[in-house]
């Protein structure tokens, strides 16, 4: 909203106020200031505020309500209005009010008002309601549309106009009854916006006699909108239920600055005020207005209860202020509360013995406030919240870990050095996916998110397809998550699931190879160092069940086991025909395990024992040698390990070669030979005569040249 400085002095004194120390104040009220508007208008300079505030504070959303707060705020009086019920008399309606015209409203409208006004001569707009509407970010059309646009600016009402002229002639009666009643199935209308809605009976409709002039709170019809021609008009003042605007304005796909109004839950606190001040100002160019009540219908208005608001919890809640004196604890004083009450034009009891305040909320601010902390909010905005001491609280002990956080730990930490990455997704999905996900919510949102998840595996399976989808390359993932099981109400069950999904990128395990997709045996070698990690013994067994067949390849998915009997859960590649249709890569691998299972056997495994370190330092060497392709490593090996003492703690294969130097049905291998002992430390001559020795063995036995 677009506030205009220079009128809001009218309604407070700001004048001297400094700008910035303005805005702070106003900031640290609730209100954001978005923006700092310069304007020109009428060849001065002007400064404008874009003010957003909360959704459920619609009674600060006119000048007169932002005008209000920015004088709680700064503890200023409020200038009064010219403009009261003693003048009423002036255009003779106030008598009026007596015969009243009732008519059902549904518990639709809370209050609703129209009036005839005749004798519409000028329709000019004056020259500083139009400086107002330039400086409110408005432009002037010079007609009635100003007035409507002037009074919503100021009170933030909205008013509707007809014209009265049309509607009699449609009617061949100048005398006819409103009402709200459903729209018909299937109704046409045509709104001022030259856009036709087919109507239902979930909207309702104002009807004058059975003709439509308008979909309630909404938009006018089109065909009894006013012109510049129009000299008698018929006056909407409503407060219509916001959330059946809501409700309403969504069947349609329509919302108007009028709904918009209603959807922020208005209040009729000053509309007929501002009825007045409408007529009021239309009478300026039009002495001679006859204005006359045509309906007045007003519903039950709920009587609101006085909140107890107590010293002892404003302590506690907002804590001690900020003071000079640094060893001195000072707190916020029962004067000070009382004061800001007053400045929020709160009526209350105080009991000056017990330090209690029975407040009664203005009918306005019904809506946001309701409860003490409410009440204690408002205390703090008007003081200032940074004018209160700010601590963090002494933690004397920091909380332990129970074990399933541990184990969860212990599990991201095993696939992160996989390489896997966490991913995070909605538990909430679409009901077609791969899987049947037989849990329906009540009411979703929307069909993306209509069922419960049964597994995780579809949407990681989609995140890795919008990833490549994106050109980046396949994602290797998991994801900790619950999933949701069961057909029935009373037999639904939550567990916590660990799912995940790695593979399609071509790799190379030997340098000298070519790239090459990962292998089911290699996918499965990767799951058994996971396992390894936990200390986890597993059985694999052939996958029977076709509950997840979409999912997983029919002939590579097994089925998992823990050594204790326990189902663990599935590990298998993508099914190639999801894969096709999904146009991800086929050698992409799964699995799915049970959270809870593999906490439950990490908890009853024994302790691993750990040897100690050796004391003494490690020499290594590498022996290079080209032999024939018939010899086993394993083989080779064992003869190494009989021959290299107990001091030939390790061997390990660095390299394998095979090309036009080495002689056709040999291989070149480079083997990693660790000596280390644990009485003393090795010397290089030691060692030099171990592998002398064992350079002579694989001639002898192996028939190998030795490499340099």
């Amino acid at each position: 909203m677009q506030v205009s400085l220079k009128w809001i002095n009218e309604l407070i004194d700001i004048e001297e106020v400094d700008l910035n120390y303005l805005i702070e104040k106003i900031t640290l009220g609730g209100f954001e200031v978005e923006e700092i508007i310069p304007i020109k208008v009428n060849n001065q300079n002007q400064i404008s505020l874009d003010i957003s505030a909360t959704a459920n504070r619609s009674d600060s959303l006119s000048i007169q309500g932002i005008s209000k707060e920015i004088a709680a705020l700064l503890d200023k009086p409020l200038k009064s209005s010219i403009y009261s019920w003693d003048s009423l008399e002036t255009l003779n309606w106030k008598s009026d009010m007596e015969q009243q015209k009732i008519f059902s409203t549904e518990n639709f409208c809370s209050i609703f008002l129209a009036m005839t006004v005749e004798n519409l001569i000028n329709t000019t707009s004056p020259n500083w309601i139009k400086q107002k509407l330039i400086s409110s970010g408005f432009s002037p059309t010079n007609n009635l549309l100003d007035f409507q646009t002037y009074i919503l600016l100021e009170t933030g009402y909205p008013f509707e106009f007809y014209d009265l002229e049309k509607i009699s002639t449609k009617l061949n009666n100048s005398q006819f009854t409103l009402k709200i009643e459903k729209a018909s199935d299937n109704e046409v209308f045509f709104a001022n916006n030259e856009t036709k809605y087919t109507l239902n009976n979930s909207v309702s409709i104002l009807r004058a006699n059975d003709l439509p002039i308008s979909i309630a709170g909404i938009i006018p019809n089109n065909e009894f909108s006013y012109s510049k021609d129009t000299k008698t008009i018929l006056i909407e003042g409503s407060i219509f239920n916001s959330t059946e605007i809501r409700r309403r304005s969504r069947t349609l796909s329509l919302r108007t600055d009028r709904s918009a109004r209603y959807e922020k839950s208005l209040k009729n606190t000053h509309l007929l005020e501002s009825f007045y001040k409408l007529l009021l100002l239309l009478r300026i160019s039009n002495p001679n207005l006859k204005a006359k009540l045509h309906t007045f219908n007003e519903g039950f208005k709920e009587k609101l209860l006085p909140i107890s608001l107590s010293y002892k919890t404003i302590k506690e809640i907002l804590g001690p202020i900020t003071s000079n004196k640094e060893n001195e604890v000072h707190f916020i004083v029962p004067e000070q509360i009382t004061n800001y009450l007053n400045r929020l034009g709160f009526s209350y009891i105080f009991n000056e013995h017990a330090l209690v305040w029975e407040v009664t909320i203005p009918y306005e601010r019904s809506e946001d406030i309701t409860r003490e902390i409410d009440l204690i909010e408002e205390i703090g905005r008007l003081h200032g919240f940074n004018n209160f001491v700010s601590r963090l609280p002494k933690i004397k002990s920091i909380g332990n870990e129970d074990y399933s956080y541990q184990t969860r730990k212990k599990i991201i930490s095993c696939l992160l050095n996989l390489g896997l990455n966490e991913l995070i997704h909605y538990s909430l999905v679409n009901e077609i996916t791969f899987t049947s996900n037989k849990i329906k919510l009540v009411n979703p949102l929307t069909e993306d998110y209509s069922n419960l998840r049964s597994t995780l595996l579809p949407s990681l399976v989609k995140t890795v397809k919008e990833n490549l989808k994106q050109g980046n390359k396949s994602l290797e993932g998991f994801e900790f998550g619950h999933v949701f099981l069961g057909n029935n109400f009373n037999q639904l069950k939550e567990k916590e699931s660990i799912a995940g999904v790695f593979g399609g990128i071509e790799t190379k395990t030997i340098w000298s190879s070519q790239l090459t997709p990962t292998s089911w045996f290699e996918a499965k070698g990767k799951m058994e160092q996971f396992f390894n990690q936990l200390n986890l013994s597993v059985a694999w067994q052939t996958y029977s069940n076709k509950e997840k067949s979409l999912i997983f390849h029919p002939y590579r998915t097994a089925e998992l086991y823990l050594s204790s009997g326990n189902y663990l859960g599935l590990f298998g590649q993508i099914n190639p025909i999801l894969a096709k249709r999904l146009n991800i890569p086929f050698n992409l691998y799964l699995f799915e395990f049970d959270f809870e299972t593999i906490q439950n056997q990490i908890k009853m495994n024994k302790l691993t024992n750990y040897k100690e370190y050796f004391s003494y330092p490690k020499i290594i060497k590498d022996l290079s040698f080209i032999i024939r392709q018939d010899f086993s490593f394993e083989e080779i090996q064992s003869i190494l390990y009989l021959n290299g003492t107990k001091f030939l703690s390790e061997i390990n294969l660095l390299d394998e070669y095979r090309g036009s130097s080495i002689p056709k049905n040999y291989i070149s291998l480079c083997l990693q030979l660790t000596f280390q002992s644990d009485k003393k430390t090795l010397e290089n001559r030691e060692v030099e005569e171990i592998i002398k020795n064992l350079q002579s063995i694989l001639k002898n036995k192996f028939e190998a040249k030795i490499r340099s």
